[in-house]
């Protein structure tokens, strides 16, 4: 079994560092390379898991499109990290999620929403990607 090193526990927080970077940039095909091919999104209580990258990259368009006249940024904040190592030598990542929401010509921005994130990563070599996660809404 994998163990959680300070190391490891460096790169995780590099990846997920890389993976936000990219969501709320808009860079949709950075932030899908970041899971696995065969990755599992549970993304929404109301509705069914996105599946591959490419359900996962449809999802986040369909959330562009059904957003874009919102004039709000958005900025994901994962923090509270606990790594478990898996039998399999993949790794479960336990973290909080805050959502920092501002509106285009207001100063004070909103959090919406607070989540849980369960992820499942795997690690090989120097490459993390994210197998599965399931997202909680507060």
């Amino acid at each position: 079994m994998r163990q959680v090193t300070p190391e490891l526990y460096a790169r995780v927080q590099h990846f997920y560092a890389r993976q936000t970077h990219a969501l709320d940039s808009g860079n949709f095909k950075e932030y899908v390379d970041t899971f696995t091919e065969d990755a599992i999104f549970h993304h929404s209580p109301d509705g069914p898991p996105a599946r591959t990258r490419a359900g996962i990259l449809a999802a986040a368009e369909a959330h562009r499109e059904a957003t874009k006249d919102d004039r709000v940024t958005r900025r994901h904040y994962f923090n509270q990290i606990v790594l478990t190592p898996l039998p399999d030598d993949s790794i479960r990542a336990t973290l909080y999620a805050l959502v920092v929401r501002t509106r285009h010509g207001e100063k004070v921005p909103d959090i919406w929403p607070s989540c849980l994130l369960e992820d499942v990563l795997t690690v090989d070599g120097d490459e993390i990607l994210l197998r599965s996660r399931h997202i909680s809404y507060d």
